[in-house]
């Protein structure tokens, strides 16, 4: 199990534009205003997310449905870091508040869908999602100038987990949670929102 953490921003945590959010976002803002307005003590953001790249499936199979049922269907968020390969992933984990992007390996009709890349802001924090290209040697270096303030950047790709600190960013790749493994490790990741990001990586 790998852990890493970055630095607490919770009081910086200020409400964006109502039409940057979903309801269940602004739900989870004003419980979490509330608290800290009637509460005693300052806002709180509390949230799990679940974090998963390069699945490469062609339909939605019994092994990612349980690991959807095991690790990702309590989560507040999930985020895809590319190479979905089907419409289908895309559909099924937007039963959740879903983020994603598309992958080389992805086909026409998902990369219509999603972006190169994307910003997901929740309360105060800034997260980079990218899905990367080329060798996995140097990938981080090569991700790494395509976002400017973040706290955390999200990438795949390699088919290898990451989880580490860079100059105060929080660098992390799930790995691949049913796609080819030259190692055979498969996995996921999530983070845990609240004083702190806390990202966690975890072999399926």
């Amino acid at each position: 199990m790998n852990t890493k953490e970055i630095r607490d921003k919770s009081n910086d945590f200020q409400m964006p534009p109502d039409y940057a959010l979903s309801f269940s976002m602004r739900l989870i803002y004003f419980l979490t205003k509330i608290q800290g307005e009637y509460g005693g003590g300052c806002t709180r953001l509390k949230m799990k997310i679940g974090v998963i790249s390069d699945t490469h499936l062609y339909e939605i199979t019994r092994e990612f449905r349980e690991i959807y049922d095991k690790y990702l269907s309590d989560k507040d968020v999930i985020l895809h870091a590319g190479d979905l390969v089907s419409i289908d992933v895309v559909d099924f984990l937007s039963k959740k508040e879903f983020h994603g992007v598309q992958g080389n390996m992805d086909p026409v009709e998902v990369k219509a869908m999603l972006p190169t890349k994307k910003i997901v802001e929740i309360g105060p924090y800034r997260i980079g999602l990218i899905h990367g290209w080329g060798s996995s040697s140097g990938l981080e270096d090569r991700i790494w100038p395509e976002f400017r303030d973040v706290d955390v950047i999200v990438y795949g790709h390699s088919h290898h987990a990451a989880n580490y600190i860079r100059e105060g960013v929080l660098v992390f790749n799930p790995g691949t949670a049913t796609g080819f493994s030259s190692n055979g490790i498969h996995s996921i990741g999530f983070f845990e929102l609240g004083d702190t990001i806390r990202g966690e990586i975890i072999r399926v």
